[in-house]
Formats: C-alpha cells, structure tokens, sequence
C-alpha cells in the first residue's frame, strides 16, 4: 500500500503490534470475565466491559499512533530503516484497536455459547449414563 519494501524492521514492527493487540484484547476480556464472575450478564457485560476499556484502549493506540507518526515519514538520517516499522505498527494499530472493539466481543460471545452448549451436552449424557447405572443393583 505504501510501495516500502517489507524489511526486518518491519517484522520487528509485526511484533511489536501483536503485543499491544493481544495486551488490549486481554485488558477487555479480563474487564469482561470480572463483570461476569460479579453476577452481570453475558451480554450485558459485554456492553460495559467495551464501555469501560475503550477509553484506555483508543489511549494506548493513539499515543502509539501519535509516537510512531514522525518516524514513519522518513525523513532524516537513518530514518529509511525504521520508516517500514512505524508503517506497520501505524497501519496495524488502527486495524487491531477495531478487531479488539468490536471482533472480541463477537467471538467472545460465540465461544461462550459453544461452551454453554457443550455443558449441558455433557451434562446431560451424565444423567443419562446415572440413569441407565442406577437400577443396576447387584441383581443379574
């Protein structure tokens, strides 16, 4: 997109910004699981969890942003090496501060209802295994 080359600093970059995803991603859903465990509401939760942590995590994205900015123009002696890490970190900071708002939630919710699912699957095929256990006394 921006014709620079992909360079090691670039991947340097790559790292730097699935650190910061992942620590957002973790900062919402550990918000989320807190609200839960306090009694709210799965969908609920989700509402004030993204309401809560959006400031702090639009924070950390913009300063970023806002740090990586002079870098990435390149413009002065040995900015050229650095020039495709600020892109990257740039370009993938406004994509990854979107997924954490709003794809967390989404899968979060989806991988909630899988287990919910898969609990009362198993749930039940214990009962019923109980069930057909139980008449066995010793007799035949």
């Amino acid at each position: 997109v921006t014709g620079r080359a992909f360079s090691v600093t670039a991947f340097i970059g790559i790292i730097m910004l699935v650190g910061i995803a992942v620590a957002n991603a973790i900062v919402l859903v550990d918000y989320l699981e807190k609200l839960r465990q306090r009694g709210m509401e799965r969908d609920a939760a989700i509402v004030e969890a993204g309401r809560v942590r959006l400031r702090p995590i639009l924070m950390t994205a913009l300063a970023t942003i806002l740090a990586m900015l002079p870098m990435s123009t390149g413009i002065g002696e040995g900015a050229e090496l650095i020039a495709p890490m600020a892109t990257v970190v740039i370009g993938g900071l406004i994509a990854s501060t979107l997924i954490t708002l709003l794809l967390v939630p989404v899968v979060y919710s989806i991988f909630d209802d899988w287990l919910q699912k898969a609990r009362r699957y198993y749930l039940q095929r214990g009962r019923s295994n109980e069930l057909e256990v139980a008449p066995v006394n010793g007799e035949g």
